[in-house]
C-alpha cells in the first residue's frame, strides 16, 4: 500500500485593518494634533482654526464627527499610488472640486475650468499628491456647510489647514497601509 503525502494548503496570513483613525488636540482651538491608527500616533495638523461641531463654509475649521473614507485621489505623475484597501483613482488634469455654495455640484468633483470657485485638485504644491475624500457634507449636502473636507499631506513646515487633516507623505503611506474600506475618521 502505497502512501501518499495529504495535498496541503499555503498560509495566508489575514490582512487586519484598521476601522478608526482618531484626531486628537489639547483643546478645540488648537491646529496641531495627534493622529491615532491602531496602537501607532502621528503628528497631524488640522483647520487654523482648531474643530468644530458647526461647520461653516471658509471657515477654517475641521468637522468634529466620524467620517467615512471614500476614494483615493493621487498624483500619478508624481509617483506611484501608495498600498491601500482603498479605491484608487488618478488624478486628472481637469479635476476640481466644486465649493460655491449654491452650486448644483457643490461640495463634488467637477470637470476644469468650471464656471464657479472651486479648487483644482492637481495642485502645484505637493499638499494634494495624495488625498482621500471623506464623508463630511456628502449625503445629504447642505450647502453652506463646509466642502473639500479631505485627509491630504501636510506642509513641511506642518502649518494648519484650511479645515482638513494632514500628515507627512512618509506617515501618509503607513496609514493607508493601515486602513481598508469602511474605515472612519474621527475629528
Amino acid at each position: 500500500m502505497a502512501f501518499s503525502r495529504p495535498k496541503c494548503r499555503k498560509f495566508r496570513p489575514v490582512k487586519r485593518t484598521v476601522q478608526t483613525i482618531r484626531v486628537l488636540t489639547r483643546n478645540a482651538t488648537v491646529a496641531t494634533g495627534l493622529l491615532k491608527v491602531g496602537g501607532m500616533t502621528f503628528p497631524c495638523s488640522i483647520g487654523r482654526s482648531g474643530k468644530r461641531f458647526l461647520k461653516r463654509e471658509g471657515d477654517g475649521a475641521s468637522p468634529r464627527g466620524g467620517w467615512q473614507v471614500r476614494r483615493l485621489f493621487y498624483r500619478a505623475d508624481r509617483g506611484l499610488p501608495p498600498r491601500t484597501g482603498l479605491k484608487a483613482q488618478a488624478m486628472r488634469d481637469f479635476d476640481g472640486w466644486c465649493e460655491t455654495v449654491g452650486d448644483r455640484n457643490y461640495n463634488r468633483l467637477v470637470r476644469i475650468p468650471y464656471a464657479t470657485a472651486h479648487e483644482t485638485m492637481k495642485r502645484a504644491d505637493h499638499l494634494y499628491d495624495v488625498v482621500v475624500e471623506l464623508s463630511h457634507n456628502g449625503r445629504p449636502r447642505v450647502q453652506g456647510h463646509g466642502s473639500a473636507v479631505f485627509f491630504h499631506l501636510r506642509q513641511p513646515d506642518g502649518g494648519p489647514t484650511a479645515g482638513c487633516v494632514a500628515v507627512s507623505m512618509r506617515d501618509m503611506r503607513i496609514i493607508l497601509g493601515l486602513i481598508g474600506r469602511h474605515a472612519r475618521i474621527v475629528i
